[in-house]
């Protein structure tokens, strides 16, 4: 099942994009600083442009971001 992202709040959307970057190991830092948010904004505009869709599993009962095209 989609959840539209415009049903979330903006910091629920936060926490869930935040979880899905640090859960797929996408967030490595190279000996400085990352910078979370700068992932955060860009995942979020690949959101909302349709690029990733928010699918949540009822049997599971789990949340993840995946290509629109899958």
């Amino acid at each position: 099942m989609d959840i539209p992202p415009d049903t979330l709040p903006a910091a629920t959307l936060d926490a869930l994009i935040e979880e899905f970057i640090t859960r797929e190991g996408t967030f490595v830092g190279d000996g400085e600083a990352p910078d979370l948010s700068a992932d955060i904004a860009r995942v979020r505009r690949q959101i909302i442009a349709g690029a990733i869709r928010i699918s949540f599993d009822p049997d599971t009962e789990t949340t993840s971001l995946v290509p629109a095209e899958d």
